[in-house]
């Protein structure tokens, strides 16, 4: 009986560097499973999809930057109210990016309509909600569209010029004091 006890201990240990083999090979497939599919994640271009966006944006901007032409609106300075109804001054300039040459000239001779809709879209926001990011870039587009309206308004009977000719708005002052 004394063999038969000292036999099971030896039984157990014997299963356990089977259970210690079987543990080692699973760590070893797992391993290689997440090397190979990182592996594939990054042949498929997963990984650096940021880098790859950034740039296609830039060669698309550089393509725009050939065909495209700026006019400017400097200093506006307007009344802009807080939440609590105080007021405040904001300065306010900006340029606009289009594909029509004549631009700049549309621009200066639709001024006073151009400022109408600006002063009208900074009227109906608050302070708080100009000085966010999201406030700004829903201005950004809000204006983008409005200065189109008076734009396509303007040169509808050019045939010439394309309706939605402005491209991009980018804010060059944005102070509220």
């Amino acid at each position: 009986m004394a063999e038969e006890v000292e036999e099971q201990p030896q039984k157990q240990g014997g299963s356990g560097k089977g259970l210690m083999i079987v543990l080692i090979a699973l760590i070893v497939i797992l391993l290689l499973a997440v090397v190979g599919g990182g592996y594939f994640l990054y042949s498929q271009g997963v990984f650096s999809g940021g880098q790859q966006q950034e740039q296609e944006m830039e060669k698309a901007e550089a393509a725009d930057s050939k065909e495209s032409f700026k006019a400017h609106i400097n200093d506006l300075v307007l009344n802009i109210t807080n939440s609590k109804g105080r007021e405040k001054l904001m300065k306010l300039s900006f340029s606009i990016k289009s594909t029509v040459p004549s631009i700049e000239a549309i621009v200066e001779e639709y001024k006073a309509e151009i400022i109408d809709v600006v002063i009208a879209q900074i009227s109906a926001r608050s302070s708080e909600e100009l000085l966010t990011v999201g406030g700004k870039a829903l201005l950004k587009e809000e204006l983008l569209e409005e200065i189109n309206v008076v734009i396509n308004d303007a040169t509808s009977a050019d045939e010439e010029i394309p309706k939605n000719s402005v491209k991009k708005l980018f804010f060059t002052t944005f102070v509220i004091k």
